[in-house]
């Protein structure tokens, strides 16, 4: 299993392994959901949601993102294909 911070910053798969964004990953990281969505960062924002799988998260998130894009997305559309971020198991990260 990913870490929480290599989770959130993960940009692609190579076979078996997570390819994560290391600056980004050190400069966010410590950030929480709420705080990653104000600062505009809404995939990693929503992937910290999806990893907590707490849906007040998600709402966070979604509130956030209609704000700043003029949008109605709730937490039940499909905030999923819209950032591109799904759940997998993965046991290796490969940082960039």
């Amino acid at each position: 299993m990913l870490s929480r911070t290599d989770f959130i910053f993960t940009i692609g798969y190579d076979g078996p392994a997570a390819i994560v964004d290391g600056q980004a990953k050190k400069r966010y990281g410590a950030f929480s959901t709420r705080e990653l969505a104000e600062k505009g960062l809404f995939r990693a924002a929503y992937s910290s949601a999806v990893f907590s799988q707490n849906p007040e998260e998600i709402d966070i998130v979604a509130e956030l993102y209609n704000k700043a894009a003029g949008t109605a997305y709730t937490a039940s559309s499909s905030l999923d294909r819209l950032f591109g971020v799904f759940p997998v198991e993965v046991k290796r990260a490969v940082i960039l």
